[in-house]
C-alpha cells in the first residue's frame, strides 16, 4: 500500500468522524460494553451484576475519552479554518457595498 493510499483513507475516516461525531462516540460505546461483557463473562467466579457493572464502568471510561478525542478534533477543527471552509460554502455571499466592518 503507498503512502498517499494510506493518507487519503486515514483522510477519510478523519473526514468521517469530523462529520458523525455522535456515531462515532456511539460505535465506540457499543463495541467497548460489548467486548468488556465478553471479557467479563470470560473470567470465572464473578457475579452476572458485578460483570455488568465492569461492563458498564469501561465503556462509560471509553465514551470519555471518545468525547475528549472529539473535543479536540473539533478544537483542531476551529483552529485551522477548516470548519469555517466547510460551512462557508451554505452561507450566501455579502451584499457588495456591505459596510460591515470585520474585528480580529
Amino acid at each position: 500500500m503507498s503512502d498517499s493510499n494510506t493518507k487519503s483513507k486515514i483522510q477519510s475516516m478523519r473526514e468521517w468522524v469530523v462529520d458523525h461525531k455522535l456515531r462515532a462516540v456511539g460505535s465506540l460505546w457499543l463495541s467497548g460494553i460489548a467486548g468488556s461483557i465478553a471479557y467479563n463473562w470470560s473470567q470465572p467466579g464473578m457475579k452476572t451484576s458485578v460483570r455488568i457493572i465492569h461492563a458498564r464502568l469501561h465503556a462509560q471510561a471509553l465514551t470519555l475519552a471518545a468525547l475528549a478525542g472529539a473535543a479536540v478534533v473539533e478544537y483542531y477543527d476551529h483552529n485551522s479554518g477548516a470548519k469555517s471552509e466547510r460551512y462557508a460554502k451554505f452561507l450566501p455571499p455579502p451584499p457588495i457595498d456591505s459596510s460591515y466592518s470585520h474585528k480580529d
